[in-house]
């Protein structure tokens, strides 16, 4: 069996293949089952990266795989719960919008440096906690509309928005120190 086929990584998989299901189940109008479904693809990105650290199975496929699928899934999540008009298409666009500048980056350094590893950082993982809080938020609120989810859905927009924003300038932060390391890139 290949070394990067290991369960950490299937359960990493598993993420992938259930945000087509949470986004029919947004767009078709099914909150308990977009919310049941995202809840176990949030329970994956809990998960993923424990089991790769007690088994000692991380594989550098997998420290790709994770944020590739932690980024399908949000976008995807945001994107299905603004075309259904539940949020507001500039928040989409301020979600959708760093992760594909953070995608675009990783692809540029990929092809013009040497460097390899792009791992998390500390508010990458927390905006990532908030945007999940924020899509459970919205999903309970479409699920039981109820004046109190309404203004908590409303506030972590703007919370959401706000660490979207500043750990997209954090990675860029971060990646700036790096190419002034490498020689002949100053």
């Amino acid at each position: 069996m290949p070394r990067w086929l290991n369960l950490p990584n299937l359960v990493t998989l598993v993420r992938l293949v259930l945000t087509p299901f949470i986004i029919e189940d947004i767009l078709n109008g099914r909150p308990s089952g977009a919310l049941t479904l995202f809840l176990c693809a949030a329970f994956t990105d809990a998960i993923d990266g424990w089991l790769a650290r007690i088994s000692d199975t991380s594989t550098q496929f997998g420290a790709y795989l994770d944020p590739i699928a932690d980024k399908v899934l949000m976008s995807g999540i945001f994107l299905a719960l603004g075309a259904a008009q539940f949020v507001p298409w500039w928040f989409v666009a301020i979600v959708f919008g760093r992760d594909l500048y953070l995608l675009l980056a990783v692809a540029a350094m990929l092809s013009l440096t040497k460097v390899r590893k792009f791992p998390p950082s500390k508010w990458g993982k927390l905006s990532t906690f908030v945007q999940i809080a924020t899509a459970v938020t919205w999903m309970t609120r479409n699920l039981w509309p109820v004046q109190v989810l309404d203004s908590l859905a409303a506030t972590m927009l703007w919370v959401c928005a706000g660490f979207t924003m500043w750990s997209g300038l954090h990675y860029t932060l971060r990646a700036a120190r790096t190419l002034r390391t490498i020689p002949g890139t100053h």
